[in-house]
């Protein structure tokens, strides 16, 4: 029987941005690992645009292992673009991500899939003794907390790639077009049982990590204002109690010009002056805050791909399924007209 025929029932996706040092330790671990679990896989590796060699490393490993699936995208899409497009490509009822980084072991593979096999549509991970830097620690810690404030959904570590989800998630997530997605959050608003594992963290032993400072608040940023309208709230309430404080503050300022005169503030100069920048810093936050999902809203209409898919290497299934060739379909379509 032709291999690349047989339907997998796990399918692992990584994607890949400019990591030759770790690829090829990272692809014998995953092997290793997978071959070891009673159920049939695949590896599903999507190159976002590396310029590193990554490409045809991965290339060549889609043509020594059956199992494995390279899937090139003709530039840097950004992690969760790269992740939706192997979710595209998947076929397994259990789907798990991981990073290329191998600072989540691939050895924890199989704990995930037996936690998904109790009954769960999604199993997160939450990291065990981190091996990263303080700054990486507190900044971790604030998108968790800025992501349970904003959605209730309590979940511990959404910074961990290394997590599993059901063909159901997956597919509801696939039929979500908007163009910026934070994928563990939007997998939660599908799921009806998720859970939690511990597992083990390394440092980062090849490379570098590609979120820098500015990165990781931008994620801050487009992850609450792509799932949540929790900003908004916050402006109508914040308004409300300025324009409040403001009334109040007004009633005072008369009561005590009435009783002390003009005199005991400059006239009232400063106090006007000091009430006007604060309203006028309101406004522009306000004015930054709904731009932003305007913006959102235009990318949204515009209805472009999330991603271009350049070539598939590996299994022919893949490559040759409705869902592969609409994807190719859609980006050349709009390549052209953009042409």
């Amino acid at each position: 029987m032709n291999v690349d025929l047989v339907t997998p029932e796990v399918s692992v996706v990584i994607p890949v941005f400019n990591e030759r040092d770790s690829l090829s330790p990272l692809l014998e671990r995953c092997l290793a690992a997978l071959r070891n679990m009673p159920s049939s896989f695949e590896l599903i590796f999507i190159d976002d645009g590396s310029r590193d060699g990554s490409r045809e490393m991965l290339t060549d490993a889609a043509g020594k292992h059956h199992e494995v699936v390279a899937i090139l995208l003709n530039r840097n899409y950004g992690q969760h673009a790269a992740i939706m497009a192997g979710f595209a490509k998947t076929r397994g009822d259990l789907i798990v991500t991981l990073d290329a980084d191998l600072q989540n072991p691939p050895e924890e593979i199989p704990r995930l899939v037996a936690t998904m096999k109790e009954g769960y549509d999604v199993v997160g991970t939450i990291r065990k003794d981190r091996a990263d830097s303080a700054f990486r620690r507190i900044a971790s810690w604030t998108v968790n907390r800025t992501v349970q404030m904003a959605t209730g959904v309590l979940m511990s570590d959404y910074g961990c790639m290394l997590r599993a989800y059901s063909r159901p998630v997956v597919d509801a997530m696939l039929q979500c077009h908007e163009r910026s997605t934070f994928l563990p959050v939007l997998a939660n608003s599908f799921a009806g049982q998720t859970t939690e594992i511990e597992v083990t963290h390394a440092a980062r032993e090849a490379g570098e990590s590609k979120y820098s400072f500015w990165r990781l608040i931008t994620l801050n940023f487009d992850l609450v204002t792509s799932m949540t309208k929790f900003p908004l709230r916050i402006l109508t309430v914040g308004g409300t109690v300025a324009a409040l404080c403001g009334f109040g503050a007004a009633i005072v300022l008369m009561g005590l010009r009435l009783f002390y005169g003009s005199e005991w503030a400059g006239g009232g100069v400063f106090t006007v002056f000091a009430g006007l920048f604060f309203l006028i810093g309101a406004i522009f936050v306000a004015l930054g805050l709904v731009g932003e999902y305007v913006g959102r809203i235009y990318d949204d209409v515009r209805a472009r791909p999330r991603y271009f898919i350049e070539e598939i290497i590996g299994s022919s299934e893949n490559s040759n399924s409705p869902a592969a060739t609409k994807d190719v379909a859609h980006a050349s379509l709009a390549r052209t007209e953009g042409a």
